[in-house]
């Protein structure tokens, strides 16, 4: 395997029946909310940054929506983690339970969904050079 693969970022993204009380009691703790994506009359997802970490929050109704069959998964952190090559990363994790296949996002980011051994869905995202971190 390559000695060049990194993991570039881990954020959570926490399924909440609500993301205005999980953005008010972040925010109470220093993070700024940098995006707000609204679902209906409410928000469906957003990102709170303090420093270096951030939080996704998104609510159960738009996770019912981009990925219906996590909608009605049980609370747990679900991982979005940024890699610098998609291809190794999907070799460092085979036999892992697939959550959904391989597919490029609207926003251009090349994702794969698995489950980690506690049940938690890791998306490992292969993000473009010009918009990611590293």
């Amino acid at each position: 395997m390559s000695t060049k693969f990194t993991v570039r970022k881990a954020t959570p993204v926490m399924f909440v029946d609500a993301v205005e009380p999980a953005v008010a009691f972040w925010q109470g703790l220093g993070f700024e909310k940098t995006v707000e994506v609204p679902h209906g009359d409410a928000i469906g997802f957003a990102i709170l940054i303090q420093g270096g970490v951030e939080l996704m929050f998104q609510s159960r109704g738009s996770i019912g929506l981009d990925v219906p069959a996590l909608a009605a998964e049980p609370s747990r952190v679900a991982l979005y983690v940024e890699v610098s090559d998609l291809d190794e990363a999907t070799g460092r994790v085979q036999g892992a339970p697939i959550v959904f296949e391989r597919r490029r996002t609207f926003y251009g980011a090349e994702e794969l969904g698995v489950r980690d051994p506690a049940g938690n869905v890791v998306t490992l995202a292969q993000v473009p050079a010009e918009q990611g971190n590293g």
